[in-house]
């Protein structure tokens, strides 16, 4: 018989020896926990609770070469509120709180004033100390909160929290949007400068500790760990803000004029190849709008038309195959070429003409017929004189998405046509962009020296120039300087006796060349209704500074032609320029060309005399003043002279003010001395007033000003 104790005994030594086997099992699993795992399992903790957050460093300016800021970063804030802080009692937060979000719907807007109410009371209720209020809030809005109850405060007592971020800002908005382009790093899309150098805009990034908090928000905690960002360079581009915004808005109207699908304007510095304006803007099928959604001036390859005969009798001279008074008979404006005939839209006379005038007429059959007499023969000839130029290569300009140009070779034979010769000599057949057309023409202006297209001048580290971008030469000499001055001169008669007429003005020579260029449509050739216009050319023709290229695309309102369409653009680029560069005027050789400059420029506006004075000065062009007592001015040209008539001051204390022809700084000037308010739209000169002259105006009254032109 067992003994009950016995067993007793037993089970309870058993019990004791699970219990002991246990106790060493959780011993050695701590152990192991603790020495084996015990790093591994800590950094996982402190990865679910601590964790390193990059510091987003500012990225670089890009600056227009004045120093005006093209493309800035901003500070933006994430808006957060410590809503639970131990600093706020209940009672102040509840009295408060109706008050609080009324504030916080009008500064931020994101939500109206019951969201924010209930949002802030429920927050208050759950203890949450990290509540999101809005992202991408401005400094401006960041001032306005600080006003309001609780959170004015202070920085630590009132629970608002800022965690401090950046957005891209672009203060002219549109203005040569493509080429001041944007990245997106996560796509691997680079446009425009932005693209091009960001490397050196983008700067490094600094780290941040963050705590993980209620709700799964991090927190930053400020301590000695963090690492400060390294900012970014600023780039300093070749673009003139005031001309390009010259360039943008001569390009609109014109397209709206014609009715156009899209267009280009590009001014470029004759020595140093620095693009001072760059335009493109095309038309949204949908709302009729145009907008810089395509950078056409150095993406797009067109076939360029007469604008190419420049290439074809640079060819001519160069090889000393005719000279300009040759004579030449292009018969009735038409001649068969292999198996296809060739016509021109306006025949020459009988028929009996020169070279010069082939050229300043812009004859398609007088080009055709001098290339195909002296090449057909031996067709590659022709074509490797245009190689030589380098126009069939790439300018290798930094910004990304140059299309390479199109000149076939006769050795091609899958491409190359009887024709190909005839039409290639006319623009046909090959495709440039117009920044290559561009650089081209800027080459015969620069003497025969190819300079290739520059959008950067400086890269600045602060305030110290780190790196210099000096002009790049393509080609040393393109042709001899006999053909270059024989090609200028051409380029001049185009614009006196020529296609180019419409340009031709007292104040400043241009030299240049018409294009109209039918467009391909595929397989079914050419489109009759379907035209590039297209006008390239520099100023002042005896000492050129500027060149300048404007390609209109498919215009719709009747006129096609290059001189009718393209050159008002062209011209509207070049008085702005002269009217703004002192310098150019020195090329002018009589007096009253200047007066009559600056009288053109200046048609329509007031001045206040004693600006007005300074102006001339300036342009180094005599003026009749008037009466000390006068104010305001009209500039009217009056021989070797330009008088300032004086305009009659009709201002009655409760009068509205004419304020039209008026500058803006001067019209803004008027209004506040006059306790007015204004609002304004447009850039330039005051167009139009929402209250007209001499109505009756009350203090504090807001008048509307429209702004165009110059």
């Amino acid at each position: 018989m067992t003994d009950p104790k016995k067993n007793i005994l037993i089970r309870v030594y058993m019990v004791y020896a699970s219990v002991l086997l246990f106790s060493a099992i959780v011993i050695i699993k701590i152990g192991r926990i603790q020495f084996v795992y015990g790093e591994a399992l800590k950094e996982k903790a402190e990865q679910q609770e601590i964790r390193v957050f990059p510091i987003e460093a500012l990225r670089g300016n890009i600056l227009a070469t004045d120093g005006t800021l093209l493309a800035t970063t901003v500070p933006v804030f994430e808006v957060r509120m410590d809503v639970s802080s131990p600093h706020i009692t209940d009672q102040r937060f509840f009295s408060a709180l109706d008050s609080l979000a009324t504030g916080l719907a009008s500064v931020l807007g994101n939500k109206t004033k019951l969201q924010f109410y209930n949002d802030l009371r429920e927050a208050r209720q759950k203890g949450n100390r990290y509540l999101l209020l809005k992202n991408r809030v401005t400094y401006a809005e960041v001032k306005e909160l600080r006003k309001l109850p609780i959170l004015n405060m202070g920085k630590f007592k009132g629970g608002l929290i800022l965690v401090p971020e950046t957005r891209r800002e672009r203060p002219y908005k549109d203005l040569a949007l493509r080429t001041i382009g944007y990245t997106m790093e996560h796509v691997n899309v680079f446009v425009g400068i932005e693209g091009a150098y960001h490397e050196q805009l983008k700067g490094y990034d600094g780290k941040q500790v963050k705590r993980r908090i209620n709700n799964g928000d991090w927190m930053p905690l400020f301590d000695e760990n963090m690492v400060e960002p390294q900012n970014g360079k600023d780039v300093v581009s070749t673009i003139d803000v005031n001309i390009q915004d010259v360039a943008q808005q001569a390009l609109r109207r014109n397209l709206e004029e014609n009715q156009a699908h899209q267009g280009c304007a590009i001014l470029m510095e004759v020595q140093t190849g620095h693009i001072i304006a760059i335009a493109n803007l095309t038309k949204d099928d949908k709302t009729g709008k145009y907008s810089e959604s395509y950078n056409y001036a150095i993406a797009e390859s067109v076939e360029p038309g007469s604008t190419f005969k420049l290439a074809s009798m640079l060819v001519l001279l160069e090889d000393k195959k005719v000279k300009p008074s040759d004579p030449v008979f292009v018969g009735n404006g038409q001649m068969q070429f292999h198996n296809r005939v060739m016509k021109d839209v306006h025949p020459i006379r009988d028929g009996h003409t020169n070279v010069r005038e082939i050229f300043e007429k812009s004859s398609n059959v007088g080009i055709a017929k001098l290339i195909w007499n002296s090449y057909s023969g031996k067709p590659e000839r022709y074509i490797d004189r245009l190689y030589e130029l380098g126009i069939n290569t790439p300018l290798g300009i930094e910004i990304a998405g140059e299309r390479r140009p199109y000149i076939k070779h006769p050795s091609n034979k899958q491409y190359w046509y009887g024709t190909s010769l005839a039409w290639m000599s006319i623009g046909y057949e090959l495709q440039m962009t117009p920044l290559q057309m561009l650089t081209l023409y800027n080459a015969v202006a620069n003497n025969g020296k190819m300079v290739k297209p520059l959008f950067v001048k400086e890269i600045l580290q602060g305030n110290t120039v780190i790196e210099r971008h000096d002009p790049v030469v393509l080609n040393e000499r393109i042709a001899s300087q006999a053909t270059i001055d024989t090609l200028r001169k051409l380029l001049e008669g185009v614009v006196e006796r020529g296609t180019g007429k419409v340009l031709n003005n007292d104040a400043y020579k241009v030299a240049g060349k018409t294009g109209t260029a039918q467009i391909a449509a595929g397989k079914k050739g050419y489109d009759k209704q379907n035209y590039n216009a297209t006008f390239v050319g520099y100023f002042p023709a005896e000492n050129p500074k500027y060149s300048c290229i404007v390609v209109i695309s498919r215009p719709r309102a009747g006129k096609i032609y290059g001189g009718a369409v393209a050159a008002p653009v062209f011209r509207e680029i070049a008085d702005k320029v002269y009217a703004t560069r002192p310098n150019l005027h020195d090329a002018s050789n009589k007096p009253d060309d200047k007066v009559q400059l600056a009288a053109m420029v200046n048609a329509g506006k007031k001045y206040y005399q004693p600006e007005a004075e300074k102006l001339f000065q300036m342009l180094k062009v005599p003026a009749l003043k008037q009466a000390p007592g006068i104010q305001w001015v009209n500039v009217i040209p009056n021989g070797t002279l330009l008088e300032m008539a004086a305009v009659p001051d009709t201002i009655a204390h409760n009068r509205m003010p004419d304020l039209t022809g008026l500058q803006l700084k001067d019209a803004l000037f008027v209004l506040n001395s006059h306790g007015l308010h204004s609002k304004v739209k447009g850039k330039g000169i005051v167009a139009a007033q929402s209250v007209a002259a001499g109505d009756t105006i009350r203090e504090g009254q807001v008048i509307e000003l429209q702004l165009s032109g110059l």
